[in-house]
């Protein structure tokens, strides 16, 4: 069995009435006698991002796939604006964009055909699309299908996926990997700019100057 998981605990507050954006309550998770998480409790505010650190397998990735519902904590309690979350509730869904590391594509969309119908899908438009792919430079692979593309283009689709439709929580798995200095500097303005417009931030990272750049609070598993 695993060490205890140290987390900073925060109780989600109520500042004139008003919840945390995402609270997670004692979430434990395991794999057969392996706990991976163990009581893992904290918030995030509208506007405010936490980063969470620790070694290779201290369960980051697994506790960002229990947040966004893509796998099921064993015990423990996950809320959305005060509610629990769900993640066959079309409000939780309209809610949260995610770009984790197992992300799937539509593998017959061109990445246009796939940012277009994403954000159309959500109530966005194609000026919203076009600013993206501009920012994240795949104009140049913009007719191209997922399969064609090389893993950093792909890791920047994943991306532009979260950016082209509306979102109050912003969940990201490492978003840094396989981008280049100029792609981390957009991610990093990019992540400050999402906290500005009120968005919530979840991050897990090993990059230690994005993390300085825009954590507000971080929270260590595993060690």
């Amino acid at each position: 069995m695993r060490p205890r998981t140290q987390t900073f605990r925060r109780h989600a507050h109520l500042e004139y009435g008003v919840p945390a954006t995402l609270t997670v309550s004692g979430l434990t998770r395991k794999f057969g006698s392996l706990v991976v998480l163990d009581d893992v409790s904290f918030s995030l505010d509208e506007g405010r991002s936490l980063a969470v650190l620790g070694p290779n397998g201290a369960g980051k990735t697994t506790l960002l796939r229990c947040v966004v519902g893509a796998d099921r904590p064993d015990a423990g309690k996950i809320f959305l604006n005060g509610a629990p979350m769900e993640e066959t509730d079309p409000y939780v869904r309209a809610s949260i964009a995610a770009a984790l590391d197992d992300i799937d594509f539509f593998p017959d969309l061109s990445v246009i055909e796939h940012l277009e119908l994403l954000a159309f899908a959500h109530g966005g438009d194609g000026e919203a699309v076009a600013e993206v792919v501009a920012e994240l430079g795949l104009e140049a692979a913009r007719d191209q299908l997922p399969a064609t593309l090389s893993s950093g283009q792909r890791r920047r689709l994943a991306l532009a996926s979260c950016f082209v439709r509306p979102r109050r929580l912003l969940v990201m798995d490492e978003p840094e990997q396989r981008l280049d200095v100029r792609g981390r500097a957009w991610l990093t303005e990019r992540i400050i700019r999402e906290k500005a417009e009120g968005t919530a931030v979840l991050i897990a990272s090993h990059d230690p100057e994005l993390i300085d750049a825009v954590a507000d609070e971080r929270l260590e598993i595993g060690v």
